[in-house]
């Protein structure tokens, strides 16, 4: 994974511990979900031996594709990104990376936005190593104008690769499609065969993607995804088929949708299926927090299958809708989750930093006590760098050295045209937005004199508005406006905003950051 200079990589452990009786006779551990918290669409789930490693869509963010690792499915550690550096051939639109282990060797074949073309593909890379990262092999797959999300199986001994086709051609179905891949797994060299078709008129009308096929006795089944993933106006579901051979035909269940979204959890989908050691399978997907929504975005949650033995199909456990507390894989609890405090004089933190892939990677370093960060970018943002927002009610604030060549702001960025910060000159703070990529001052006003840090925090009470504070000399934080500022405009389709800091200005200049707090 990329170093970050060596000095920050914080290690998040997710939810809370919760017990409750499922029986007078006996107590059972029981989760929460999210299981993943934070961004962390399309994620893709496999077990070696009684480890579990999961990666999810980075989008727009680098660096590409998280991967985290579990013991127990429900308490999960930050590993590090697929790639150190971007694939070469790449630009962005980091989607639905899929996991695949064979013969000590991991694999993942991702999609990913072809800078010649401007098309998603499908690439893959690989390593016997996840914790150093990935070598990329390149283009795997390209399908008339995109081929996306895909997922690849072993059949009596031989490499299959399916994906979703059609997505953006005018006139024809989306389907899925399959094909058998080399020995190796790095080329395709089967012709295409024909898997499922989306129906008009159904739930299915918005599409068929994220697909996940595994073997259960004499069926292959196939849970796959539906109509709208993203924003807002999302209505993701999850349908089931099942097939005797991965060639077809392919069965669809006639209850239709399995999964579908509530007040709790939206639009949940595009996931895949482990089983535990024991036998239980388990679908890690994504959802929206019913009250956070897309200012979090889709988070990794857990659902439970079970098996119909007169029928031969799953279904899920706790009905067709993400439950909000569950029975977990283990006989383990999930831990209690940790804020983010970061004292640069302290030692070094490592921290899973990201920043947005269109804009030159920023260039920081941490000495004396001090954050770097340089402004290396020329748009109004100037440079970004950020960390995954993991609930909707939360505070960051830093403290930072105020210099006369730049503006230091705590940031809520979308993407460089839309971004809301509170930032510190040598002798002003400025609340500011950028707005379809135009920078407005909403708020300044004088610095009072200090030759110490200033303390810059934003404060979400979840959803689009945002309270700012600041305060010098470590004295009580001062509410910077008489009411909230809206952010509705930050959220940016399958994406969510990101939050920490921002150096913008004419010059140079540069972030000098002193410490940091999420809560």
């Amino acid at each position: 994974m990329l170093l970050l200079n060596k000095a920050l990589f914080f290690v998040l452990v997710l939810t809370g511990v919760f017990t409750r009786s499922f029986s007078q006779q006996k107590a059972t551990n029981t989760y929460r979900n999210p299981v993943i918290a934070g961004d962390f669409a399309d994620p893709s789930v496999i077990r070696v031996g009684d480890t579990y490693y999961a990666v999810g869509t980075s989008s727009e963010w680098g660096p590409a594709y998280p991967i985290y690792t579990s013991p127990d499915l429900i308490n999960w550690t930050y590993v590090g990104p697929v790639f150190q550096s971007l694939p070469t051939w790449t630009m962005g639109s980091y989607w639905a990376p899929e996991l695949f282990h064979r013969n000590g060797t991991f694999y993942v074949y991702y999609t990913a936005r072809r800078k010649a073309d401007k098309r998603s593909y499908i690439g893959v890379a690989s390593t016997r190593d996840l914790r150093k990262g990935f070598t990329d092999h390149g283009l795997l797959l390209e399908w008339t104008s995109e081929a996306i999300d895909a997922y690849v199986i072993e059949d009596q001994g031989k490499l299959f690769i399916t994906w979703k086709a059609y997505g953006l051609d005018k006139g024809k179905d989306i389907e899925l499609l399959g094909a058998e891949l080399s020995p190796d797994g790095l080329k395709v060299t089967g012709k295409a065969f024909h898997l499922l078709t989306a129906e008009r008129n159904t739930w299915e009308a918005g599409g068929a993607e994220g697909q996940a096929i595994f073997r259960r006795g004499r069926y292959f089944y196939m849970l796959y995804s539906g109509n709208a993933c993203c924003g807002t106006g999302c209505n993701y579901q999850v349908g089931l088929a099942r097939a005797e051979t991965l060639q077809g035909p392919w069965e669809k269940f006639a209850g239709n949708p399995v999964l579908v979204g509530d007040e709790a959890w939206k639009c949940p989908g595009h996931g895949t299926v482990v089983t535990t050691p024991d036998n239980r399978y388990f679908y890690l997907h994504h959802a929206y927090n019913g009250t956070d929504f897309t200012f979090t975005g889709r988070q990794g949650v857990l659902s439970e299958l079970v098996w119909d033995a007169k029928t031969a199909w799953p279904v899920f456990r706790y009905g067709n809708t993400t439950p909000a507390q569950a029975e977990s894989p283990t006989k383990t609890a999930p831990l209690t989750s940790r804020d983010l405090v970061i004292d640069f004089e302290k030692p070094p933190v490592e921290m899973p930093w990201v920043w947005d892939v269109s804009q030159p990677k920023p260039s920081f370093t941490v000495e004396k006590g001090v954050l770097h960060l340089q402004n290396t970018a020329t748009g109004p943002t100037g440079s970004f760098l950020g960390m995954v927002l993991k609930k909707g009610r939360y505070t960051f604030s830093a403290r930072v050295l105020p210099k006369s060549d730049a503006m230091q702001s705590v940031t809520l960025y979308g993407d460089a045209s839309h971004a809301l910060g509170l930032g510190v000159g040598r002798e002003t703070l400025e609340l500011w937005q950028i707005k379809d990529g135009v920078r407005q001052v909403l708020k300044s006003q004088p610095l009072p004199a200090t030759t110490g840090p200033v303390q810059l925090q934003i404060q979400s009470y979840g959803g689009p508005y945002f309270d700012f504070y600041w305060t010098i000399d470590n004295g009580k934080p001062e509410r910077f406006t008489t009411s909230p500022v809206e952010g509705a405009f930050l959220p940016r389709w399958d994406r969510a905003p990101r939050i920490g800091l921002s150096v913008s200005g004419e010059g140079r200049g540069a972030v000098q950051a002193v410490a940091l707090r999420y809560d």
